[in-house]
């Protein structure tokens, strides 16, 4: 093959029998884009430029790169704005690149680069056909085990994965201080991770006790920022798993972006284990960013357009599915959970409280404060 074609190139201008329409869909279409920007984040570019490595083989050096495989990335990047070359070899950040600095607030880079787990979570999206045909996830297809098995199997990844997971918690950013907690006295964190929501309620609330509840590897990041934050008398972590059972003692369950990995039948059994672990009006609390029911204004209409993208990542990674609030409230029905209040929080997430009806009231003493690898749930 003499010339490869890419869709951009097919429909460009010098094409006058493709209407503007078809050049507009090529583009968005077009596979190179996004791979270009995740090797420039993969490389640090803008850190390395930042750093004053602006010269082409200065850089490629500070990058690891060949300089003329770079040089080639580069003049597809500066074409398309996201870098800029002032003067011939010499690159420069634009407003665009600026967002691939790992120190940006947005974080952009940590998602794009092909070395951590999200570029390992990106590579299963050229099979989305497959998931869409099945209606299953393709995880296991691509890399051999179904995703949170594959994640337990390499701390590395727990590890990345732990670390951006704390990053997108600004959906859930306020509920510290926006929903009440007056009326609560213990709160599980049900696969609460490394607990940054956590510590963030009990920040704000000192009467409460809370615990972090998630897989081994988390809780001992959690039990160590509970601790480095003087909050170990009040939070502890244990180590369960919860589509069996959580620990007895508390009166509120908080599930913070959890149900939306999970499909229907995995959703409701998670739910009906918090019912199972709280006292009769115990209250379990489903915090996630959800489509509007009736999408009626440009803000709305914005951020289901958003949540299109996170929903069809939750069908290929995981097999699940972003929902709305009705979709939450059929779920926690079946679970035997009465619906009792919502709201939104600042960063966008929706807070959707039910409650327990006709649990007998647990007995037990909270769940034990973990030390070593954490505790278990109480026999």
């Amino acid at each position: 093959m003499e010339e490869y074609m890419t869709l951009a190139s097919m429909s460009a201008p010098n094409r006058p029998d493709r209407p503007e329409q078809s050049r507009g869909l090529a583009e968005i279409a077009d596979i190179v884009t996004p791979f270009a920007v995740r090797a420039a984040a993969t490389l640090r570019l803008a850190d390395h430029i930042a750093a004053g490595h602006t010269r082409l083989h200065d850089l490629a050096e500070a990058a690891g790169a060949d300089p003329r495989a770079l040089s080639r990335l580069l003049r597809f990047l500066t074409c398309r704005d996201i870098f800029a070359e002032p003067e011939p070899g010499t690159f420069a950040l634009t407003e665009l690149a600026a967002e691939l600095l790992t120190d940006h607030p947005a974080n952009l880079r940590q998602w794009l680069d092909a070395d951590e787990v999200a570029g390992r979570l990106d590579s299963t999206f050229p099979h989305l056909v497959d998931a869409v045909r099945s209606g299953t996830s393709v995880y296991e297809k691509v890399h051999g085990a179904p995703f949170w098995a594959d994640l337990a199997a390499s701390p590395a990844r727990t590890e990345s994965f732990d670390r951006l997971m704390s990053q997108v918690s600004q959906s859930t950013k306020g509920i510290g201080t926006a929903y009440d907690w007056s009326d609560v006295r213990h709160v599980i964190d049900v696969g609460g991770g490394t607990g940054a929501l956590l510590r963030e309620i009990l920040t704000a609330h000192p009467h409460l006790r809370g615990t972090v509840a998630d897989q081994a590897a988390s809780v001992a990041e959690a039990r160590h920022q509970l601790a480095a934050q003087g909050l170990d008398e009040r939070g502890d972590t244990v180590v369960c798993d919860m589509f069996d059972r959580l620990p007895t003692g508390a009166d509120a369950c908080l599930l913070s972006r959890v149900l939306a990995d999970w499909d229907d039948e995995s959703a409701v059994r998670i739910l009906r284990t918090c019912a199972a672990a709280l006292p009769d009006g115990g209250r379990v609390l489903i915090a996630e960013r959800v489509f509007q029911d009736e999408p009626v204004s440009a803000e709305d209409l914005s951020e289901t357009r958003r949540l299109t993208s996170h929903d069809l990542r939750m069908l290929v990674l995981l097999g699940g599915r972003k929902r709305s609030e009705s979709d939450y409230a059929r779920l926690a029905g079946r679970a035997g959970l009465s619906p009792s209040a919502s709201g939104r929080l600042p960063g966008g997430a929706t807070v959707m409280d039910f409650r327990v009806v006709g649990n007998p009231g647990q007995k037990e003493a909270p769940p034990r404060r973990s030390s070593g690898q954490g505790a278990t749930p109480p026999p």
